[in-house]
C-alpha cells in the first residue's frame, strides 16, 4: 500500500515544479521525481480532483502544464524564492497598498528560520531618486500584522509629547512617497492618522480587540492629511471634469469629489489663505468659492493686486 505521506509530499513537489515551468513531459517529471510515468499521470489525476488546471497534450512539445483557472492556485516557494520575493515586497511596499497585502499573506507562512535573512537583505535596497520616505521594514511589517491580527499598538509619536499612544490598528494607507495608520487612539476616544515615518518604538501588545465600525480608510486618511491638519481649509466649486482635476493635484494636496459630468469640488487645507487660493488659480480652470467666506475677499483682494500689476505693465508699454 503507498505510504500516504509520500504521496502528499510527492504531490506537492509535482505542484511546485509544474509553477516553475511552462512546460514538463512525463519522462522528465518522472526522472525528476522519481517514479514512474504512470505514477506521474495518478498524480496529475489527484491535482486535478484538488481543483488544479493540470493540462496534458501529446506530440512534439507536448507535456504537462498547469492551466489558468477560476481562482489562483497556492504556490509553493522554496526557501530561496520565499526570500526573494518577501524582499522584493517590502522594496515595492512604498508602491502601494497591494504590495503589502501580499507581503502579510506571504508572512503568515514564511518560516521563522528566512525572517532574520529576509529582514537583513531588505535593508540592502533603496530607491535611487530618492522617491520613497525611509520606513523601517520591520515597523512596517509590525503594523501590517496588528492591523491584520487585531492586536493594540503602543509607539510615541511627535505631537503627543512623552506620552505613548495607545491604539487599535484598522488600516495602512499609501498615499505618494508615505505610509499612513488609520487607528483608533484609545486615550483620545477617537479616530485618528499617525505618518508611519514619524512613529517610533512601535510593539504590537497581546490584547485583542474587536474592530470598530470605523471610516473609510483611505477617504479619511486623504481628507486629514489634505485639509484638517493645517490652519485654514477650503472648498471650492470647480468648472471642471473630476478626472482632469484630479491629474492636476497631488492627491495629499486636496480631496477631489464630483459634482456632475463637467464639474467637481476642491477640498483642501493651508496655513495662509491665499495660497490655497493661488493653487485653485493655477489650475488654469473657471471654479467659485464656497468656503469660509473670508476667502472671497481674498478673492477680490488678490485680483485688485493683478489688475494693478497688468495696468503697470500697459503704461510701460504706452
Amino acid at each position: 500500500m503507498e505510504d500516504e505521506r509520500g504521496t502528499t509530499e510527492r504531490v506537492l513537489t509535482l505542484l511546485g515544479l509544474l509553477q516553475q515551468r511552462a512546460v514538463w513531459t512525463g519522462p522528465e517529471l518522472g526522472e525528476r521525481l522519481g517514479v514512474t510515468p504512470r505514477t506521474i499521470r495518478r498524480d496529475v489525476e489527484r491535482l486535478r480532483a484538488l481543483g488544479y488546471p493540470v493540462q496534458a497534450s501529446n506530440g512534439v512539445g507536448g507535456g504537462y502544464q498547469l492551466g489558468p483557472g477560476h481562482d489562483m492556485p497556492p504556490l509553493l516557494l522554496d526557501d530561496e524564492e520565499a526570500i526573494a520575493t518577501a524582499v522584493s515586497l517590502l522594496a515595492g511596499a512604498g508602491s502601494g497598498e497591494a504590495a503589502l497585502r501580499a507581503l502579510t499573506k506571504l508572512d503568515r507562512v514564511l518560516p521563522t528560520r528566512l525572517r532574520h535573512e529576509v529582514s537583513a537583505l531588505s535593508g540592502s535596497v533603496v530607491a535611487f531618486d530618492g522617491s520613497r520616505a525611509p520606513i523601517d521594514p520591520d515597523v512596517l511589517m509590525t503594523l501590517a500584522r496588528a492591523c491584520r491580527d487585531e492586536v493594540e499598538l503602543g509607539f510615541e509619536y511627535p505631537s503627543s509629547g512623552s506620552m505613548p499612544r495607545r491604539v487599535e490598528p484598522y488600516r495602512l494607507v499609501a498615499s505618494g512617497r508615505r505610509w499612513y495608520l488609520l487607528a483608533y487612539d484609545l486615550d483620545r476616544d477617537d479616530w485618528r492618522t499617525f505618518r508611519v515615518d514619524r512613529m517610533t518604538g512601535v510593539s504590537a501588545r497581546s490584547w485583542r480587540f474587536r474592530p470598530r465600525e470605523a471610516p473609510d480608510a483611505a477617504a479619511y486618511v486623504q481628507e486629514n492629511i489634505a485639509s484638517r491638519v493645517y490652519r485654514h481649509q477650503a472648498r471650492f466649486l470647480v468648472h471642471a471634469p473630476a478626472p482632469v482635476v484630479r491629474s492636476q493635484i497631488p492627491a495629499s494636496a486636496a480631496v477631489v469629489r464630483e459634482r456632475g459630468r463637467s464639474r467637481c469640488e476642491v477640498l483642501s487645507g493651508a496655513g495662509d489663505l491665499d495660497f490655497l487660493l493661488m493653487h485653485v488659480v493655477v489650475l488654469g480652470h473657471a471654479f467659485e468659492v464656497i468656503e469660509p467666506v473670508e476667502l472671497g475677499e481674498r478673492c477680490r483682494v488678490l485680483a485688485d493686486r493683478l489688475l494693478g500689476a497688468a495696468g503697470h505693465l500697459s503704461q510701460l508699454a504706452d
